[in-house]
């Protein structure tokens, strides 16, 4: 199954639309240009419904097959939203807003996807429906969460939902998955250890808190190396300590913050629960007092195994068997389309992005010449699904 002639002669459109994008980056569920330049052209293709606010931004169409629509209905989602970085690329189609900049690809997924709606709503090869979904608020937000909690999978019927990321470093024209946990969950925390200040000269009369932010910081690493399974994944890692202000004196408080990445649901209850014994305990023994504050982020990527080896299938036919990598190691960075992919049977593809700047560097750029494999690889998908009993 080679690229489709179709996704081939829409390149140049759709490298535009992109391009337009990329120009125009938006951040979070502030991405209203963006939608309406999304809903706008989901109406020019002829979609049967446009709708949009869904999770406050995010825009749905519905394109019905050759039979009305009637059976099955699968989601696709793209997500619109920006980082804020200044770009640095130095092409002509670069951010024209100073501190945002579309450095994850973003603009290129929802192009991608746009140009396959445009092909399925004029073709409608495939019973059933196509839900096309354009999420905002990825990097941070949570705005997959907010999609679900709006009711997207009931009022649009959506019994199963696909995702597809671009990945620098992998090959343009391969493709790559694995079933179960493919991204972490993205736990954050903050403590504040509260101790007695005094003058650096005489730290007996104090109960320094750097001293004990520095015992915790070397404590919560044994989560990762004694309490968890060696053969499991976690992360804990600090990434704030903020005490004082002078050379000669021990602050009253030190406040330290960090992230948690696992891709196990005990494994990261485990973790959340050692953190605060660790913080506790170790202030206690030195007469501090400490608090925390956990939020529990993005929950695990878990792609489900039948659409997977479907998802897998699709690619191959398109690649080849051995441009698909069904067994990629997991990525301990977070994606908020887990939230649909508990709502939902589903699966998560990596597409190559080749060799570029990484993603969230300021010298990333989306690659244009992965956009017809990418139309081909949801237009296939779909109608494959669409076609299957």
């Amino acid at each position: 199954m080679p690229i489709l002639n179709r996704a081939a002669e829409m390149q140049d459109e759709i490298t535009e639309w992109r391009r337009h994008l990329h120009s125009n980056p938006e951040l979070l569920f502030d991405v209203h240009e963006t939608a309406a330049f999304v809903e706008e052209k989901l109406k020019a293709f002829g979609c049967d419904d446009v709708v949009t606010g869904i999770g406050r931004t995010g825009v749905v169409a519905v394109i019905k097959g050759r039979n009305g629509g009637e059976g099955k209905t699968i989601g696709l989602r793209a997500d619109m939203d920006a980082l804020p970085i200044n770009e640095i690329t130095g092409k002509s189609w670069a951010s024209k807003t100073t501190g945002k900049m579309h450095a994850c690809g973003h603009d290129g997924h929802t192009a991608m996807l746009l140009g396959a709606a445009k092909y399925l709503a004029e073709t409608r090869n495939f019973d059933g429906s196509v839900a096309v979904i354009f999420q905002p608020a990825e990097e941070g937000g949570a705005g997959g969460d907010e999609m679900v909690k709006d009711g997207m999978m009931e009022r649009f019927d959506i019994e199963e939902v696909f995702g597809m990321h671009n990945m620098p470093g992998l090959a343009v024209g391969q493709f790559a998955t694995r079933q179960g946990g493919i991204m972490a969950a993205t736990d954050e925390f903050t403590i504040t250890i509260k101790g007695r200040g005094g003058h650096a000269a005489m730290p007996n009369q104090t109960v320094d808190p750097i001293a004990i932010g520095a015992q915790i910081v070397s404590s919560l690493q044994l989560i990762a190396s004694r309490n968890v399974d060696p053969l499991e994944s976690v992360v804990v890692s600090v990434t704030k300590f903020n005490a004082g202000n002078a050379y000669n004196v021990i602050p009253e408080e030190a406040l330290l913050a960090g992230t948690v990445r696992t891709l196990d649901a005990d494994v990261r209850a485990l973790a959340e629960k050692r953190i605060s014994q660790i913080v506790n305990n170790v202030a206690q023994a030195h007469d501090a007092e400490a608090s925390i504050h956990y939020h529990r982020g993005y929950p695990v990527t878990y792609n489900h195994a039948d659409q997977t080896d479907f998802s897998v299938s699709v690619a191959a036919e398109i690649s080849g068997a051995d441009h698909v990598d069904e067994n990629i190691a997991p990525t301990m960075g977070g994606e908020d389309f887990s939230f649909m992919l508990e709502a939902r049977p589903g699966s998560f593809i990596f597409i190559g992005n080749g060799d570029t700047a990484g993603l969230h560097h300021p010298a990333y750029d989306f690659n244009d010449d992965i956009i017809p494999l990418g139309v081909t690889y949801w237009v296939k998908l779909a109608e494959t699904s669409l076609a299957r009993p």
